[in-house]
């Protein structure tokens, strides 16, 4: 690989890792919103180095096999990898209740809550969600039993993702990986708050389907 070459590399290199972070959200489909600033900036500093390399003459050699860093950028054009669905979601660990302290849930009717939250909530043993309607967003995950509201969250980026569930029950099953907001109250356990961890459940009022959201994980509080 000519010096010329390695150039036109890190400009495609460059030039895409801009294409998904600084002129759309496709960067959210694979790590925190907050990193786009840092992708932004080693996406500039790529096109930068790759221009000049590649307007730079002399003699430059690379093997053959340094054409293979192009290949997740082909990956990222050709195929656009969407986000962690139910297929991540049934094979990634569950993601175990933060022990966070909750604010007093809201005086509302209906109260919209993170699956995250909700989980943590309903093993909280002050029992606050006893009752309360709460509105809840995710995908659908198929089970043995029925299915179940998912969402995945993530400290870093896709490659370190837990899967949050909620199980649903009283509502028929909509289409796998469709996006659907769900409206219920939480069940509590028969025999309390189990000693291992097992989904909660909400008994569901109504559920509608909704578009993906822009930023489709969840991060720990």
């Amino acid at each position: 690989m000519s010096r010329q070459a390695q150039g036109w590399l890190l400009l495609i290199v460059g030039a895409t890792l801009l294409s998904v972070s600084a002129f759309s959200t496709m960067y959210v489909n694979y790590v925190r919103p907050g990193f786009r600033p840092m992708l932004v900036t080693a996406g500039a500093v790529l096109v930068v180095l790759g221009l000049l390399s590649a307007a730079r003459r002399g003699p430059g050699h690379a093997p053959r096999v340094a054409w293979l860093l192009a290949a997740p950028v082909f990956a990222i054009v050709l195929v656009a990898p969407p986000a962690l669905g139910s297929y991540a979601a049934r094979r990634h660990a569950a993601a175990p209740p933060l022990a966070t302290a909750h604010a007093e849930l809201p005086a509302a009717e209906v109260t919209e809550l993170s699956l995250g939250e909700f989980i943590g909530r309903a093993y909280d043993p002050a029992g606050e969600l006893a009752g309360r309607r709460v509105r809840l967003t995710g995908f659908v995950v198929a089970s043995k039993t029925g299915w179940h509201l998912a969402r995945m969250r993530i400290n870093c980026c896709a490659a370190d993702a837990l899967a949050l569930e909620v199980a649903v029950e009283g509502a028929p099953a909509p289409r796998e990986d469709s996006w659907v907001r769900v409206t219920g109250t939480w069940i509590p356990w028969e025999d309390g708050i189990p000693a291992e961890y097992e989904p909660p459940a909400i008994a569901a009022i109504d559920v509608i389907g909704v578009q993906p959201p822009a930023e489709p994980y969840e991060e720990p509080a």
